[in-house]
Parts: structure tokens; sequence; C-alpha cells
């Protein structure tokens, strides 16, 4: 059941991502190109995702356990870190750059696309390494 709840919850997010335009590399780069002729259409959805989740992430936590799972996983560190400040400014590079992040490039593997198939595995290949770097430094 717990697979079902993620194939859904995956499936219904893809969908979300292609109606709203975030599957669109063009489009994302028209909202974070603002010196041009800037898309703010991308705002809205954020702006919506963002309301539904100051709604309803309190909600959700009056809840002893989520649906499939015995606990909630929630972030523990209370300090910034190397790993905290690097790893979001490499994420909005990176997606500046190509104007993909990972769950519009998974979603787009469907489309065929050559240059967003290269991109995923590409994105898979440095999560590899840098799991098994932080490993190593960490361990």
């Amino acid at each position: 059941m717990k697979k079902l709840y993620s194939l859904l919850s995956g499936l219904i997010f893809g969908i979300g991502l292609g109606l709203s335009g975030m599957m669109s590399p063009e489009k994302v780069k028209g909202f974070l190109n603002i010196t041009r002729e800037w898309d703010p259409s991308l705002a809205l959805v954020m702006g919506g995702a963002l309301l539904i989740t100051f709604v309803a992430f309190p909600l959700v936590l009056k809840k002893s356990a989520p649906i499939c799972e015995d606990t909630f996983f929630l972030p523990t560190k209370k300090e910034l870190d190397l790993q905290v400040i690097a790893g979001p400014i490499l994420f909005g590079i990176g997606w500046g750059l190509i104007g993909l992040c990972p769950g519009p490039a998974i979603a787009n593997i469907a489309t065929g696309a050559t240059g967003v198939i290269a991109f995923f595995f590409i994105m898979a290949i440095a999560m590899y390494f840098t799991d098994l770097v932080r490993n190593k430094l960490l361990n």
C-alpha cells in the first residue's frame, strides 16, 4: 500500500508540474531572468504552494504519524553549516543555468528529450558521488 501511495503522490506531483509549466526549462528561465522579459507566472505557482503548505502543514502535524509511516521525519538540525549554505547555492545556480531541478527532470524523462535524459544521468551521478564524499568526510 505504501508503494501505491508513493506512486499516486508522484503522479499528482508530476501532473501539477506539467499543468503549472514548471517542467519547461524555458518557462523557468523566463521566471528567473528578471533583467529581460520576466515571466512572473511561476511566482503564482510557488505562492499557491506556499499558501497551501502554510495552512496544511500545522494541520498535518497535529496527527500522531503520517499515513504510511510510524513517525514524521522532520529536520532536527538547528545550526547553519557548510552543507546547509552551499547546497541551496549550488541548487540555485544549476536551476538558473539549466531551468530544471530534480522533480521536473524526473517528470520530463517521459518526454524522451535528449537534454533532459542527459541532465538526469548527470544529476544521478553527482548525487551518488556527493553521498560518497560526504560519507567519507563524516565517518
